[in-house]
């Protein structure tokens, strides 16, 4: 029995109790959930579904609680109903109820703590978006590691999540970047503007290399070289950007370029950009003022109403941002994802104010999460970029896996100070070692149990008596529900956290019982059952390690 199956049997039972009053209040799964007490001796499960609705039925707690007891007890699967404290319900499972969990983890394989809890939302995840002047750094990485995991969980609470990355390549940005590499590839001095950085020279050696003629071009006609190299440094470095982010697991749906809101159709329509003022238009918040066009934000808590249009005809970055919110919405979207990094503060009020001057809901259709900076002690600025530290330069130095679960076990919003040589050391002090030591080793108890003739061919999941099997089962329960929290808080820390837990209740589990008998011992069920229990743990360890994009190696 999961903890999902335990509080509907509450809510079914409070219901019936609820009625039998005269009230006419709805119970929910929501309203009696339960938790794991931290004091094993108050039993597997626990709930306060009495205590919160005591007041509503005008009944004693302590009261109602015995009354839910009472049914309890006639549940399958439970053996022991108590009263604690004011109205508190103690709930203990039998052995073969809780055994039961490692069947259905090893049955359901991949898909078990999937939950459809999220299904039939359609999700746009917007996250790192880097401009395409250069080389992902430190910031992005962060972002990138938390954004993926987040799509991750979303999907696996039944959400349909496309994760996208909006390419900024268009604006004063990208010709300050042709500027810098034409200097590089006709071997000029760097403009007093330019990007820092060798990569910049690296990026002229590779135009050059794929436009020999441009040299030429440039003593005819400058502009003409300049817009060819801008536009072949630009696909090189979005492809290195590309490149970065899948050897760092990060994957994305959607590359969205910026330059598609300023085309017109293919029919003569007009731009995306032209045609966002008419949309907001019919929503009664755009207005003319000083000779611009403007869009009235303030009507949704911005500090200030937002230029679109200014007096010379010149579109604002608010104009992209509107145009590329409504993009989204056209494609379908409910919710409007963004992770931005802590210096885009400002843009909460600017993103919610679209949305509302669009006509969504500001309370459910767009959400803005904002991260926060990271440290890395030990960490080199790039020798390419010179003052930054580069995305490849962290793979090379502490591995995929390392960073991305560190980067993932925090909450967004707090700062980030990490020790380098912590991140990539082998130790148990290592959460990423001591998570993925814990399924190398069910890998090898399987190995083993193999090579000594021990199969799944029983399961006697009342023989899963010791402390230490009950407490495993009882993590392996909670995973579902780990699971769909994360998702619905936007969270990926969480399941970080729990897997560490789950890593320590095995451990404890693997140092107290046996899956191979001692010596000329004969195999019995309880070993056969443990192999199943074995199996159960390394299932949700590779589970929850895939919705952080870490890899579960069989051996360290």
């Amino acid at each position: 029995m999961t903890p999902q199956e335990l509080s509907q049997a509450l809510a079914a039972i409070l219901a019936d109790l609820v009625a039998a009053r005269g009230s006419d209040i709805v119970v929910t799964e929501q309203d009696t959930q339960v938790e794991r007490p931290k004091n094993r001796d108050h039993g597997d499960w626990a709930s306060n579904a009495a205590m919160k609705f005591a007041k509503r039925v005008r009944a004693n707690p302590r009261e109602l609680a015995e009354e839910i007891v009472a049914r309890a007890l006639e549940i399958d699967g439970i053996a022991k109903a108590e009263v604690a404290g004011p109205g508190f319900i103690n709930l203990t499972l039998d052995a073969a109820s809780a055994g039961e969990t490692a069947r259905r983890v090893v049955e359901q394989g991949e898909t078990y703590g999937r939950t459809d809890t999220l299904a039939g939302q359609n999700i746009n995840l917007e996250f790192v978006s880097a401009n395409p002047t250069g080389p992902l750094h430190m910031g992005h990485t962060r972002w990138a590691a938390l954004g993926d995991s987040t799509a991750r969980v979303l999907r696996a609470a039944g959400a349909r999540v496309t994760s996208e990355y909006y390419i900024n390549d268009a604006g004063s940005q990208m010709n300050k970047f042709g500027r810098s590499v034409l200097a590089a590839v006709l071997g000029e001095p760097a403009p007093e503007d330019a990007y820092p950085g060798a990569y910049i020279q690296e990026l002229g050696r590779k135009v050059r290399e794929q436009l020999p003629h441009v040299v030429e071009l440039a003593a005819r006609d400058r502009d003409a070289a300049l817009e060819e190299v801008q536009e072949a440094a630009y696909q090189i470095q979005l492809a290195e950007i590309k490149d970065s982010l899948e050897r760092f697991n990060v994957h994305f749906d959607v590359f969205f370029s910026e330059r598609s809101l300023h085309e017109p159709g293919a029919d003569g329509s007009p731009s995306p950009i032209s045609a966002a003022v008419d949309r907001l238009r019919e929503q009664g918040y755009v207005f003319e003022e000083d000779d611009a066009i403007w869009v009235r934000t303030t009507a949704f808590g911005d500090d200030k109403d937002r230029v679109f249009t200014r007096g010379n005809g010149i579109y604002t970055y608010f104009a992209a941002d509107a145009a590329y919110y409504l993009s989204k919405m056209d494609r379908g979207f409910g919710e409007k994802i963004y992770l931005l990094g802590a210096d885009h503060h400002g843009y909460i009020g600017r993103l919610t104010a679209i949305a509302g001057a669009a006509g969504d809901n500001i309370e459910t259709d767009v959400s803005v999460l904002i991260g926060q900076l990271v440290n890395l002690d030990g960490a080199r600025l790039s020798k390419r970029a010179g003052n930054i530290i580069e995305l490849d330069d962290l793979l090379e130095w502490l591995g995929a896996d390392a960073l991305r679960y560190w980067l993932a076990r925090y909450p967004a919003d707090s700062p980030l100070a990490l020790d380098g040589e912590k991140v990539r050391s082998r130790t148990n002090d290592n959460p990423v070692f001591y998570v993925q030591y814990a399924h190398a080793r069910t890998c090898a108890v399987d190995r083993n149990a193999a090579a000594a003739g021990i199969d799944r061919s029983a399961f006697a999941p009342e023989l899963l008596t010791h402390a230490t099997e009950t407490d495993l089962l009882g993590k392996l329960q909670q995973y579902p529900g780990i699971v769909a929290g994360a998702a619905e808080l936007r969270e990926p820390h969480r399941v970080a956290r729990y897997l560490e837990e789950l890593a320590a209740a095995y451990h404890r589990w693997y140092d107290n019982c046996r899956v191979i008998p001692l010596g000329d011992e004969p195999v019995e069920d309880l070993h056969r059952t443990r192999l199943w229990l074995n199996d159960a743990a390394g299932q949700v360890l590779r589970n929850g390690l895939d919705l952080l994009g870490v890899s579960a190696p069989e051996r360290l």
